[in-house]
């Protein structure tokens, strides 16, 4: 009898561990166990680079939104009303 039991437990588990595998948190727990398996110093090395090169594209956006902004300052000024800059006599 017991041995129908476990059986029929192990059967019954076979699905369950399949759908929990094929699970986002499965994946996740898989994608974890990996990361480890490769000592974990890489993943910190490619961090460093994504991250360096994320401020290498910061410095170019803020350059380029400065030269924006220069740019519209001196479109707002050629559309200036020039009445407004004469006195009147």
């Amino acid at each position: 009898m017991w041995i129908l039991a476990v059986i029929l437990v192990v059967a019954l588990m076979i699905p369950v561990a399949a759908i929990l595998v094929d699970s986002p948190l499965g994946r996740s727990i898989a994608r974890r166990l990996d990361s480890q398996g490769e000592g974990g110093g890489g993943s910190v090395r490619q961090l460093e680079r994504r991250i360096e090169a994320l401020e290498g594209e910061l410095e170019d956006l803020n350059r380029s939104l400065t030269g924006a902004r220069e740019e519209i300052q001196f479109m707002q000024h050629l559309l200036e009303d020039p009445r407004k800059k004469r006195k009147p006599s």
